[in-house]
């Protein structure tokens, strides 16, 4: 990606760096505290407040970073209040080595949940349409401070664009049924409901067309 896509009002988004992943990390984890997806995995809030960090700094190094998607809102200050963890066309799915890179990160974030974690991502990926190829929004989220501040529309519009411009389509998962409205004035429509097992909470797989650009 080029340099930063300014997005007025003091906010701009720009290609996330290795040196970004610490501070990545923690607005996600703030951002996702609540999130029901993640309370199941950790129903103790103290391990989800532990855990969550490390799960997302060995997800954007180990994942998201390669593919070029990951991306970052800031405030005019430089402060960063939101991300978004977008994987390529055909880059969706963890390779064998990242997922052997990640593994002792995970075990570190998840502890005796591991494998309730494990669960909830191969519920997941089984549901994931394979084609056509698109561009797959894996996360998004702005920090409790920066919410309400335009950084979560800034990082959809900044991807968005080119996927229109490019003609490719986008995917992602909805955990909170609330947010469906949110991501549908971007396009997006529901295609099918994800269970996770066991009595786990239910996601909302969403679908976007290209929209066509105008020579």
């Amino acid at each position: 990606m080029a340099g930063p896509y300014p997005l007025g009002m003091g906010v701009s988004v720009r290609a996330a760096t290795k040196s970004d992943i610490p501070e990545l990390a923690r607005v996600l984890a703030d951002a996702f505290f609540d999130d029901p997806v993640m309370v199941w995995m950790w129903p103790d809030p103290k391990r989800r407040r532990r855990g969550l960090p490390r799960l997302f700094s060995v997800e954007i190094r180990h994942h998201h970073l390669a593919g070029g998607g990951a991306e970052l809102a800031e405030d005019g200050d430089g402060v960063i209040r939101g991300a978004a963890m977008w994987d390529p066309p055909g880059g969706w799915k963890e390779s064998t080595l990242s997922s052997l890179l990640s593994l002792p990160g995970l075990v570190r974030a998840f502890g005796t949940r591991l494998g309730v974690g494990a669960a909830v991502s191969g519920t997941v990926e089984d549901a994931h349409p394979v084609d056509p190829e698109h561009w797959y929004l894996a996360t998004i989220g702005t920090s409790s401070t920066g919410r309400g501040g335009g950084y979560g529309t800034a990082l959809l519009r900044s991807r968005l664009d080119r996927c229109d411009a490019d003609g490719i389509p986008a995917y992602l998962e909805s955990s909170k049924k609330d947010n469906i409205s949110y991501y549908q004035r971007f396009g997006f429509d529901v295609t099918g409901e994800i269970r996770i097992p066991d009595g786990g909470p239910t996601l909302w797989a969403m679908w976007r067309e290209p929209v066509r650009v105008n020579p």
